[in-house]
């Protein structure tokens, strides 16, 4: 049920940021639940496969590049929903770090699961 919640959150934050952010365009609500689903599903399959591809620049970087392929992946979720635009790889990396932000402090506060 709690990752229930936190889905339904992460949703609200990215419709959230959509509002605020100039280069961020949400439709509505059930566009930022597809985007949160389009997001987790490309964390999971996706950046894998870019963190290992990049692990070299990765390596020189100090990780920093490691922002890049955020903002990569947001603009690939930004091509694969429609309601869902993003302006350019700047606005991905920017909504990115935001998003990360948002969802550390929602997720602290919900807490997690007790079993």
């Amino acid at each position: 049920m709690n990752q229930i919640i936190k889905f339904l959150l992460t949703a609200f934050i990215v419709l959230l940021l959509g509002r605020f952010l100039s280069g961020i365009h949400v439709d509505d609500y059930i566009t930022a639940i597809l985007v949160a689903l389009v997001l987790a599903v490309l964390n999971v399959l996706v950046k894998p496969i870019f963190t290992i591809l990049t692990l070299p620049i990765t390596i020189i970087t100090f990780g920093l590049f490691l922002l890049v392929i955020n903002g990569i992946i947001i603009l690939l979720a930004g091509y694969l929903v429609g309601g869902f635009h993003v302006d350019s790889i700047w606005s991905g990396i920017l909504f990115s770090i935001l998003l990360t932000i948002l969802q550390s402090i929602i997720y602290s506060i919900v807490g997690e699961d007790k079993k």
